[in-house]
């Protein structure tokens, strides 16, 4: 059993960098990858964060996709709760109509930034929003479907494109509506693990078939680092240590350059829990990482991983998705 193997980007602004290198270092990185042969290139929604250049999400995928010609591009995901469902139904209909049969919108209900920000975007604070995120993803998913008779409101470009949609999820909520709605599934576990095995057990077991979909698909989120060696590729992984441990501090800014260890940077208790956010993190030489894999696979049984790899030095990153092909092809 060989996944898909996937890329999932959040536009890093490194230590350094400018959003606008960020985001052409995404656009190259997706021609890299549809080069290595990627199944599809997907970026993440978030807002006011000092390291992410995805915040406008559609406009981003426009452009890799503009960029490239074969690879599929998309959401991973679009936070809808923050939107009207029409205006990602005519966002995704144009994305669609311009690169048919390479868009897919993959649909989270996480605010993906904090209160103020939520504030900004939404212009209130109510949990009605994400309350009512099953009746959101039905009704986009009309938007985008077949116009039927006396429809009212149309997404236009948009009705009739049926662009694939997907779920994503960090616990349990996302799975089950997955299943219930019979639609493929992507599981946070590179940055949320602890409900991942739970989650897809419950997604494959309470699958309901769907026209579309007649078997559930899942795919699995892990944060994959290769290099040449194990501790260049360890060294390498101290950025996205070091991320995650200014969350664990409340402290954000750009992707951390590297550092020879993390010892003096963080205590016991800190270490423990950036440890368990990755624990779905698989880094070192690609003998490592093929056997990671392996066992990842066999643990999980994933259709397909979705691969995030927080590297600072961009040419390295574009090495390591490289390697990485080179393991699953081999």
């Amino acid at each position: 059993m060989h996944p898909r193997l996937s890329i999932l980007d959040l536009a890093p602004i490194v230590e350094g960098g400018t959003a606008a290198q960020a985001l052409h270092d995404s656009i190259a990185l997706a021609q890299h990858a549809e080069r290595l042969g990627y199944t599809r290139y997907w970026v993440a929604e978030h807002h006011n964060m000092d390291g992410v250049a995805s915040s406008a999400t559609a406009v981003l995928i426009g452009q890799i996709a503009a960029a490239t010609s074969t690879i599929r591009v998309g959401s991973g995901g679009i936070m809808l709760p923050n939107h009207a469902p029409l205006t990602i139904a005519e966002q995704f209909g144009t994305l669609a109509t311009l690169f048919p049969g390479r868009i897919d919108l993959g649909l989270g209900r996480a605010p993906g930034t904090d209160g103020p920000t939520m504030r900004a975007l939404r212009r209130h604070l109510s949990t009605a929003h994400e309350d009512r995120f099953p009746e959101d993803v039905l009704e986009l998913t009309a938007y985008l479907a077949p116009e039927q008779e006396g429809q009212v409101v149309r997404a236009i470009p948009g009705q009739g494109t049926e662009v694939p949609i997907w779920l994503l999820g960090s616990s349990l909520y996302g799975a089950q509506l997955a299943a219930y709605l019979g639609l493929p599934f992507a599981f946070a576990s590179h940055f949320a693990p602890a409900m991942l095995m739970q989650a897809l057990e419950m997604y494959r077991a309470q699958y309901r078939p769907s026209a579309r979909h007649p078997q559930p698909y899942a795919a699995v989120g892990l944060n994959v680092i290769v290099a040449d060696t194990d501790a260049q590729a360890q060294r390498l992984f101290t950025s996205l240590q070091q991320r995650f441990l200014g969350m664990q501090r409340g402290q954000r800014g750009p992707l951390p350059r590297p550092v020879d260890q993390m010892a003096d940077l963080w205590t016991a208790g800190e270490q423990l829990a950036v440890e368990r956010m990755l624990s779905e993190s698989i880094v070192g030489s690609p003998r490592t990482v093929r056997e990671g894999l392996a066992a990842t696979l066999e643990r999980t049984g994933a259709d397909e991983f979705i691969v995030a790899c927080a590297v600072h030095d961009a040419a390295a990153r574009r090495r390591s998705y490289e390697l990485l092909a080179g393991v699953v092809a081999g």
